[in-house]
């Protein structure tokens, strides 16, 4: 029998978030009839070109408590964009409408635009009560209609999506989603899919609320039988392009490129990130379904202001001569820290401190997979990458890079979790140059006349490491000291510095040697475990084709060894299982396995963050978890920051 909220078949801290999303709501009955809105748009009504705010309301809207008091409508935030391919700095400050959220502290799921839900005791079937007249952006109500169109028609269309993602999947079987009545829609998993709320407060969870019917309908062949010609109309190749084009998708350019598309955003695009744009412009959305305790409507803030920056310095120079409001993101290295706290005062700012959820401060990951047969088996050796792990002198590159403000680690949670494992922690992490050589030697890569190592087919031991020096430039400095290390054991390697777009192609196209990234998994090791398995299609760097194999129940990718199998079995049973201490047995023997195989090689324990906010920026919480999973600002509610005069 299914339990509203209070169900066995979801954790305490869904529990705790379906509690207060109740004790909010019942506020907002009481508040919404004596709330303000923002001039403009209180203009704009009374000169009839929009509905009066009782109209563009819900009857019950979201309450939102500020953060730290009632704020006043007005101003143009300012944040900042590296290149053209810095869409997820978007989707961090205003992408966060999902059904669910995640609360400040990173501890409870609550409502958002589900007002609650009840949760089957075995954990299969996922009820959720929309928030009843909620609209779009452009005044059209979002109903269980459009999130079981978001699902149905467009997540599971195979020619869109490959594979069904990984959070709407259980035991190889994509999600089914039905609507109960036009604010009541039922998922139902094909197994115990026990973490799927917290899943649903990420932004990977932000599906079932991206695509409006009645705009995205259109660019289906389902609902448009004239859809090939308005493609080459479009002057794109296939309707599956135009959809991308129009509709986007949670992680890519184009969902910010569109000023027609609908949103349920507190802004909306009025000036689209497109190709050879300067800024990105987000306006007040009209219709925006949150107010704050004195039932005024949400945002406060008139528009945002994205400035595009080609590179860090022009990025940093706007901050400390105080044209960006709010910037962590791209700044966030501890080389700027002296820099920003000294030009605190000439800027008119304030820090932000970032507390990282992440294990992993550069996880370099070999291609296992490799498309050459030599390099996968150079790869493959074990033993190979242990002399290479312990060949990395970490302190010294902890000294210099991150001025000490760490510790050698390689991967799993971190030392405070309750789930930390040693073995798997610290292994092969002691410096000892002349270990790893021997061990080199031993495995058959023995030293050619110029000093560097052979494989044993005769050809020299040479690869690549990508990384992406605007996104992580600490990454950089620190495998220029890697490179050093490894060429005193006799290792020749190449800093391969590219574009994140290029990043991002060569992985999906299994093309890459190895590549580095910060290790995910620290605090949240359930959420984001593509260190621990192959689990993530593009994250899982060091077996792209098995996490394919995996997220496609066998249909596509390359079938892994049994140790991965079994972890992505024991996976599978651990996010089925909604007892915590059971779920952490589960979780600990993957990481015992995890330890024993050894594929990745990481550095050192993710560094605490930092940013900057403006003095005259208020209701912004100035210490705040640092992750993808709980995407920095957006749970923070920016919809509620405010400015002072």
């Amino acid at each position: 029998m299914a339990k509203e909220i209070l169900s066995r078949g979801i954790t305490r801290r869904a529990v705790l978030g379906g509690m207060a999303g109740v004790a909010a709501l019942s506020i907002a009955g009481r508040v919404s009839a004596a709330g303000g809105e923002a001039p403009a748009l209180a203009q704009l009504a009374k000169d009839g070109k929009l509905p009066p705010l009782a109209e563009r309301l819900p009857k019950r809207p979201m309450v939102v408590t500020p953060f730290e008091k009632v704020g006043t409508y007005g101003g143009s935030l300012r944040r900042g964009l590296r290149g053209s391919s810095d869409h997820n700095g978007i989707l961090r400050m205003v992408g966060n409408q999902s059904l669910v959220r995640w609360n400040l502290d990173f501890t409870a799921v609550q409502p958002n635009l589900a007002e609650r839900w009840e949760v089957s005791d075995d954990a299969t079937q996922f009820t959720f009560h929309l928030i009843e007249g909620v609209r779009w952006s452009d005044g059209h109500p979002f109903t269980a209609d459009d999130v079981v169109f978001a699902i149905e028609d467009c997540v599971k269309n195979t020619e869109l999506y490959s594979s069904t993602p990984a959070q709407l999947a259980v035991a190889g079987k994509p999600v089914t989603v039905e609507k109960i009545d036009d604010y009541t829609v039922k998922f139902t998993f094909a197994a115990a899919n026990a973490l799927y709320l917290e899943n649903l407060a990420t932004p990977l969870g932000q599906h079932p609320t991206l695509f409006p019917k009645h705009y995205c309908s259109q660019f289906l062949p389902k609902y448009n039988p004239n859809l090939e010609a308005d493609a080459k109309k479009a002057g794109v190749t296939s309707w599956t392009e135009l959809f991308r084009s129009r509709c986007g998708d949670i992680e890519i350019p184009s969902r910010w490129g569109n000023v027609d598309k609908p949103t349920l955003d507190p802004w909306v695009v009025k000036e689209p990130y497109a190709g050879g744009a300067t800024r990105v412009v987000m306006t007040r959305n009209p219709y925006f379904w949150q107010v704050d305790t004195e039932g005024n409507q949400l945002p406060y803030i008139d528009e945002i202001n994205f400035g595009i920056s080609q590179d860090v310095e022009s990025l940093m120079l706007n901050v400390i001569s105080g044209k960006i409001d709010i910037q962590e993101r791209h700044i966030s290295v501890l080389a700027n820290k002296p820099t920003l706290s000294k030009n605190m005062e000439k800027g008119d700012y304030r820090l932000l401190t970032l507390v990282p959820s992440a294990s992993q401060q550069c996880q370099i990951y070999f291609n296992i997979t490799h498309k050459d047969p030599a390099m996968r088996k150079m790869f493959a050796d074990k033993s190979f990458r242990q002399a290479l792990s312990i060949g990395i002198n970490r302190q010294e590159l902890i000294d210099i890079v991150y001025f000490g403000q760490s510790e050698p680690y390689q991967a799993g949670p971190r030392p405070t979790h309750p789930w930390y494992n040693e073995k798997y922690a610290r292994q092969f992490t002691e410096f000892d140059a002349d270990k790893a050589g021997a061990m080199l030697d031993e495995a058959g890569y023995k030293k050619g006349g110029d000093g560097f190592r052979l494989r044993p087919d005769g050809q020299k031991v040479f690869f690549s490491i990508d990384v992406i020096p605007t996104l992580y430039p600490d990454l950089v400095d620190a495998l220029e000291l890697v490179k050093a290390h490894w060429a005193q054991i006799g290792i020749d390697m190449k800093v391969n510095t590219i574009e994140r777009a290029l990043y991002y192609t060569r992985g999906d196209d299994n093309a890459h040697d190895a590549a580095v990234w910060p290790g995910p998994g620290g605090l949240d090791p359930m959420l984001d475990p593509r260190d621990f398995f192959a689990f993530h299609p593009q994250g899982s760097r060091y077996a792209i084709p098995w996490t394919l194999w995996y997220t496609s129940n066998g249909a596509r990718g390359e079938e892994p060894p049994e140790s991965q199998k079994k972890r992505m079995k024991l996976f599978d049973e651990a996010r089925s299982t909604a007892d915590l201490d059971k779920r952490g047995a589960i979780m600990k023997q993957i990481f015992d396995i995890a330890a024993e195989e050894f594929e990745t090689v990481g550095l050192c324990l993710a560094v605490g963050g930092f940013g900057i906010i403006r003095n005259n920026l208020r209701n912004v919480p100035e210490k705040e978890p640092d992750s993808w999973s709980w995407p920095n600002p957006g749970p923070a509610m920016p919809q509620q920051f405010t400015f002072t005069s």
